[in-house]
């Protein structure tokens, strides 16, 4: 396999993103840390942390690149049904730890969000960066949620989990009008899925990504708390 580059403690960079290998898809760099200011410079230049508990830290970006634009959502007759009954309450950064533990153990096929994660994405929640959505049923029960970072008009989808049919889907209507509200030009959702396509999503070539993000992330949102004081509309926005 190609020599990747190994990136040392000590020193804040990154190879460029078009230096990632195309077999396997995107992988770009080992090693490093997962400390704020190396995730954000991360983020900043299409880049993500994927790795297990056994491996070294992996950095990936790929190509394509799988995102939704936030005036894209398909909403299907159906789920237009379940969102005109309003059983889902929709909330923000209500239970971060919860909303990433529960991605983490709720996935059948195992999770990369090991412990470091969850304490790098935390750290990153409290500077006002990474964000939680979260899904309530009547009971007022957690049965769905997603966490991800922010960066000027661009969101980065981390993991989500539904416990409730529907209930990732709603918010993912919610979320990509609310992010449409407040002038957002996309939603990186990383990697395709047939449940994200079927959302809307697509997949673009990573250098019309990057070209995105050198154009975004350095504008503030259409609101006036530009920190985030997340509030919802309703699904019919």
């Amino acid at each position: 396999m190609t020599s990747l580059p190994w990136l040392e403690t000590d020193e804040l960079w990154f190879p460029p993103a078009e230096e990632a290998l195309e077999d396997p898809d995107g992988l770009l760099a080992v090693g490093g840390d997962l400390s704020a200011d190396r995730l954000l410079l991360a983020y900043r230049n299409g880049i993500f942390p994927w790795f297990s508990d056994d491996q070294p830290i992996l950095w990936w970006s790929p190509n394509p690149r799988c995102v939704l634009i936030p005036g894209e959502i398909h909403v299907s007759r159906s789920l237009r049904r379940t969102l005109n009954q309003r059983y889902f309450r929709i909330t923000a950064d209500q239970c971060f730890s919860r909303v990433i533990r529960l991605c983490a153990s709720t996935r059948a096929e195992g999770t990369w969000i090991t412990d470091d994660m969850i304490s790098a994405y935390s750290q990153l929640h409290r500077m006002g960066v990474a964000h939680s959505i979260e899904v309530w049923n009547p009971a007022n029960e957690l049965v769905g949620g997603m966490y991800g970072v922010a960066l000027g008009r661009c969101f980065f989808g981390e993991s989500m989990f539904s416990l409730e049919t529907n209930a990732s889907k709603v918010l993912m209507v919610h979320l990509a009008n609310q992010l449409r509200v407040w002038g957002y030009q996309l939603m990186d959702c990383q990697v395709e899925s047939s449940h994200l396509l079927s959302m809307g999503a697509r997949t673009i070539p990573r250098t019309e990504f990057l070209s995105i993000l050198r154009a975004c992330v350095d504008r503030k949102p259409d609101q006036p708390d530009w920190a985030f004081s997340w509030q919802w509309p309703g699904p019919e926005v």
